[in-house]
């Protein structure tokens, strides 16, 4: 039994209501991720997909005509200036439930910065408190996400913007929570969400958050790793496909 396989077989056979909310997660420039998030997303069928790589602005632009046209969707998506890998390994997504309504979730670059100085309740608005953001983390919590933040730049970052790194890190979770949130009481859900392994994982990443402001959904979590890597966090199921040759991300802090 393939791997894809199983993993629709566990889909199908949960009740419909633990297919509320399916988080994807991904290593973002993995084709062989995007093409299974692409999969299970034709097998699901949500209502609604939520992008952590799009705005809610750039969201609004979608349209199922939109998506018939993927160099057309590219440019109405400004994609090639956005940072984020080649559209064509995104575009099949989209194209997999074409009819759902797109929620963008993306934290823009000026509002991660305004974190480091006001922290991420004031850029998140009225629900911080809701979504626990005007709360500081355990110590013990603390010091260990930004050991998580140090090591994920290469160990290159000055210590003093580790706290700042970490709050941004909830914001973004909480971003993609609250458009999850949104999506179910537009759209009835299920809805699916295209993320990063990051803000997929069940301890501290979007499925904490849902817990927290929304615990009557049932969520089921894929992540993806490289290489039969593990991958730390909680997940529901875990996948693997073969590394992609890339630079060392390291070189550039060096």
């Amino acid at each position: 039994m393939s791997l894809r396989l199983a993993l629709a077989l566990c889909l199908t056979a949960l009740p419909a209501a633990a297919q509320d909310v399916v988080i994807l997660g991904e290593v973002h420039d993995n084709p062989a991720h995007h093409a299974e998030q692409a999969a299970q997303v034709a097998a699901i069928q949500p209502r609604a997909l939520v992008f952590e790589m799009l705005t809610p602005e750039q969201a609004a632009r979608v349209t199922p005509d939109l998506i018939a046209d993927p160099g057309s969707m590219a440019r109405a998506l400004d994609w090639d200036r956005s940072g984020w890998p080649d559209f064509a390994m995104y575009h099949p997504i989209f194209a997999a439930a074409p009819g759902a309504a797109i929620y963008g979730a993306h934290v823009p670059r000026e509002a991660a910065r305004a974190v480091f100085e006001t922290g991420p309740a004031a850029t998140f608005g009225d629900e911080a408190a809701a979504y626990g953001l005007t709360e500081p983390l355990p110590p013990g919590e603390q010091a260990a996400r930004e050991a998580l933040q140090q090591a994920a730049h290469c160990d290159a970052l000055p210590k003093d913007i580790l706290p700042g790194m970490v709050e941004v890190q909830r914001l973004r979770d909480a971003v993609l929570a609250r458009a999850v949130v949104r999506a179910i009481a537009e759209t009835g859900g299920p809805v699916a969400v295209i993320t990063g392994n990051g803000h997929a994982r069940r301890d501290r990443g979007v499925p904490a958050y849902l817990a927290r402001v929304a615990p009557d959904l049932e969520v089921f979590v894929l992540g993806q790793t490289e290489d039969g890597a593990p991958l730390e966090g909680g997940f529901d199921a875990v996948i693997s496909a073969p590394a992609v040759a890339r630079p060392d991300p390291c070189a550039a802090f060096r």
